[in-house]
């Protein structure tokens, strides 16, 4: 016959992993510990209190005799009335006393005292420590504690007697033994019952662990709306709750965001595309001139260079969240980088109708940045800007240093943008006006970039807008590097 070791091994193993099980162990030995000190502390405690009184007592007696012997020596009745008689009207914890001369020969003892002791024995065990109390076995198995003292007879002494006292304390003796068998009983039952208590005590503990498990484990990509009810849940849990929902909800978001993100991808991708086949099947339709053949491919083109700038975007959004690498940076004069924007932006704007201006100080603003990323930022920000600005407006960059950072604004006097738009307006594919996005070129993923571009300098970027008043959208970038950024490629100014 053999046995399979690994297979009852393994149980015991699982089972001392559960919190159950340890929370369980952890209530028993602790309890256990603690009853296992209170009963040892009471019995100590009483021990050391019954020898208190014991000594006490025939120290006691002792200080009477002492005092009788040396003030009334002759008064033989009272020292035999306190020797022989009142320990007979005891019924417990009787005493013996024995009284001797010099020579050691007995004056007075307490009657039964030769039956109940060993008495050359009492003055052996005595002998060897005078003064003090130790323990000795009767005759007949009793326990008692004994003690030999001197005592001068006589104001001045004439002589010295010697003391010995005995005090039966087999009472004492067996209360603590019935202690002791109490005291294991009740650490026997305490071995049964707290691991039974402390069992429910971890299962009714952990019940909210198993409901947020039960939860977890219903959640998938096709169900982010199982939530945890931390109604009734310990303070702890119910914090653990919270969190957990909060990071469902994002996640929730973040899966609504990504079938947005994939439902706007494939109508933009589509649209060009479509584009591109219908001038083609046109253009194929039936024999046509030179000049209608060009427009074709001119429409063809154009579509082309937008679904290549779209194409562009997307990876370099895809990019700049993967941490690959570190960002190009470099000591950039804010100052002049926006002077070199105005210029860019210069003709097309007066084009429009609309006034390009800079307002920042005459020294310069030095930051460590990466000065490509930073100007396609800035440059999405001002195409914005001139796109959304009406003949007679006016855009105007601004620049500004602080402690440790650097502030960049674009404000124009366009139409401004809706309350209820603003919080969107940092998502992928989202524009406010569908009809003059498409027309304009527009792929809705100017400020996306952006918002990227200052995340990867550790930057933040704010936007405020009113209706018909204007925009302002405010940059801030650490003017030093913070920790490593996310390498992204595609450094060439666009306009998005």
């Amino acid at each position: 016959m053999s046995w399979n070791l690994t297979s009852s091994v393994a149980p015991v193993s699982r089972l001392w992993r559960t919190l159950a099980f340890r929370l369980t162990a952890g209530y028993a030995l602790a309890g256990l510990f603690l009853v296992f000190l209170a009963t040892a502390s009471l019995y100590l405690l009483t021990v050391a209190e019954m020898e208190r009184s014991t000594r006490l007592f025939i120290d006691d007696k002792l200080h009477v005799l002492r005092t009788m012997l040396r003030e009334r020596p002759s008064d033989g009745d009272a020292l035999r009335e306190e020797v022989e008689l009142e320990s007979a009207a005891r019924r417990y914890e009787q005493f013996y006393i024995r009284l001797l001369d010099e020579q050691n020969e007995p004056l007075l003892t307490t009657p039964g005292m030769a039956e109940q002791l060993d008495l050359e024995q009492l003055a052996t065990q005595t002998g060897i420590r005078p003064g003090r109390t130790v323990r000795m076995k009767g005759r007949h198995g009793q326990a008692f504690r004994v003690t030999t003292a001197t005592a001068p007879v006589g104001s001045p002494p004439t002589q010295t007697d010697t003391i010995q006292v005995a005090i039966d304390v087999s009472q004492q003796e067996e209360f603590l033994q019935r202690y002791r068998l109490w005291f294991f009983g009740i650490l026997l039952s305490t071995f049964a019952i707290f691991p039974l208590v402390g069992y429910q005590i971890a299962r009714h503990g952990i019940r909210p662990v198993e409901d947020m498990a039960a939860t977890a484990r219903r959640i998938s990509s096709t169900n982010l709306r199982e939530r945890i009810l931390p109604d009734g849940y310990p303070f702890e849990l119910a914090s653990l709750a919270s969190t957990f929902n909060a990071m469902l909800d994002r996640l929730e978001d973040s899966f609504e965001r990504i079938s947005r993100f994939s439902a706007d991808i494939a109508h933009d991708l589509r649209t060009p595309v479509n584009n591109i086949r219908g001038e083609a099947e046109v253009g194929l339709a039936r024999a046509r001139t030179t000049t209608e053949y060009r427009d074709v491919i001119e429409s063809c083109l154009e579509e082309a260079v937008r679904l290549s700038d779209l194409i562009g975007n997307l990876l370099f959004l895809a990019r700049a969240e993967s941490p690959l690498a570190h960002l190009r940076r470099e000591p950039v004069d804010v100052v002049e980088l926006l002077g070199g924007m105005r210029e860019y932006y210069e003709a097309s704007a007066a084009e429009a109708g609309i006034s390009l201006t800079t307002n920042a100080s005459p020294a310069p603003v030095i930051a460590e940045l990466d000065r490509t990323l930073v100007q396609r930022a800035v440059s999405n920000l001002v195409s914005n800007a001139v796109a959304h600005t009406l003949p007679g407006g006016s855009v105007v960059l601004a620049a500004n240093a602080e402690p440790s950072a650097v502030r960049i604004e674009v404000s124009d006097t366009g139409v401004g943008i809706p309350p209820e738009a603003l919080p969107r307006v940092f998502d992928r594919f989202f524009r406010l006006d569908t009809s003059r996005s498409q027309a304009s070129g527009g792929t809705g993923l100017g400020l996306a970039i952006v918002q990227s571009i200052m995340l990867l300098h550790g930057g933040k970027v704010e936007i405020a807008s009113q209706l018909g008043q204007g925009t302002r959208v405010t940059l801030h970038m650490p003017i030093a590097e913070q920790g490593h950024a996310a390498a992204v490629p595609d450094h060439h100014m666009t306009k998005t």
